[in-house]
Formats: structure tokens, sequence, C-alpha cells
């Protein structure tokens, strides 16, 4: 299962779905008050309603276990889900995002930054500088998808979901696998002693659009190790 970042969606995932899915039964999906997917009708998001939006998608599609991608912000995403759902867990990929976010209660983030005309200069610097080394149709397509069809209730509320408070749970003993922009080695927590980290340089945020084949390639390789 693909999860896409804040303010993204699905279609994050268009260079991965139909190269993985010769292979796997490939899901993606649109986080509540993302793309597609309503807000939710009673509070603000959290990451647990997207871990719980998660869980709903994999209870349909009646899988047993899944090996979870996420980026940016869907990495946080993808470990809140480790927490609440690990014996559905058969393997975490966090692409250039960080597994966990937020400083505990009260933590609100730039949330407040996200709001009026204000917010639409922040979210455009933010865009522009996560897409700064990317083609110009990878920038069109990031624009669009972030500023044009993310609102800013979107913005707000996934900001507030991602700096909020969160649990670290684990050890784990899931095999994982970070995909980062940039030089990277290492691994990702003490609580994955079973996971290793790769870069990906040249590259920018959106590295599995950016650097499409050595992604699918970084990621096929890891998959053909992961017991479902």
């Amino acid at each position: 299962m693909f999860v896409h970042g804040w303010t993204c969606n699905e279609t994050s995932w268009s260079s991965q779905v139909p190269v993985f899915e010769n292979n796997y039964r490939v899901i993606t999906i649109d986080l509540p008050g993302h793309g597609k997917s309503e807000f939710l009708k009673s509070g603000t998001l959290t990451m647990d309603a997207f871990a719980r939006a998660i869980e709903a998608v994999r209870a349909e599609m009646k899988a047993d276990k899944i090996a979870l991608v996420g980026h940016s912000m869907g990495a946080a995403v993808i470990w809140q889900y480790a927490v609440r759902y690990p014996q559905r867990v058969a393997a975490l990929v966090p692409v250039d995002g960080q597994l966990v976010l937020g400083a505990g209660p009260g933590g609100g983030g730039n949330a407040d930054l996200m709001k009026g005309e204000q917010g639409v200069q922040t979210r455009e610097r933010m865009v522009s500088g996560m897409i700064a080394t990317a083609t110009p149709e990878i920038q069109q397509k990031v624009r669009k998808m972030m500023l044009v069809d993310a609102s800013e209730r979107t913005a707000v509320e996934a900001s507030l979901a991602m700096w909020g408070p969160k649990d670290t749970g684990g050890p784990f003993d899931f095999p994982a696998l970070g995909i980062y922009a940039g030089q990277r080695s290492g691994t990702l927590a003490p609580q994955l002693p079973n996971s290793k980290v790769v870069g990906i340089e040249g590259s920018g945020h959106f590295v599995m659009l950016e650097k499409a084949e050595q992604f699918n390639n970084m990621l096929t390789d890891f998959l053909s190790g992961v017991k479902f």
C-alpha cells in the first residue's frame, strides 16, 4: 500500500503503480481530507484517523498483511499504523520522511502559518523547496496537487495531525527500508532493528518521481525478501 504525504494524494505514486502491479496487489489511498476522500464528520484530522483509514481499506481488500510505503508525512502515518496494527504489517518503507513527528501534547507545528494569505505564501515556499531539482513536468504535477487541489483546511488539519501527540511503539521485528533524497546510510530507529537506510543522490523531496527507476529498483529488491 502506497501512502502519500501532506496535502498530496494517491497520484504521488504514478511512477510506481504500473511497475509494481505486475507482481503485487497494489493499493493506493487518499487519506481523509486529501484527494477524493472526505474529511472526518467529527473532529480534526489525526494520525489515528489516518491509520484507521488504512486499516479500513486493508480489511475491505481482505489482505492479511501489507507492506506500507509512506512518503513525507506518510512515513509518520505508516508508523502510526504499525503501532496500532503491528500484526498486519509485513514491512515498512518510509520515503524521505520521519517516522515519528511531534513534540507531544500541545504541539501544533506550523498549522497557524497555513491560514489565510500568509498560508498561501507559506505553502508556496514549502512546495518550491521540495521540487527545486525536479523537471518542469514534475513541478507542475506537484504544484497542482499540493497548491490547487488541496484546500487550506487540509493543510491546517494535516499539520495539526503531524505535530500532535504520538506513540513511539515497538520494537518490531518486521523489515524496514528507508529511502531518502541525498547520500544516506544507517538504520531507521531503535524500534526497528531489522532496518536500513539508503539514499538517492541528485533528487529532491519527491524522490519516487524524480528518480523513479532507481527508486523502483531499490523497492523491488527490498520487497523480494519480504514475507507476506
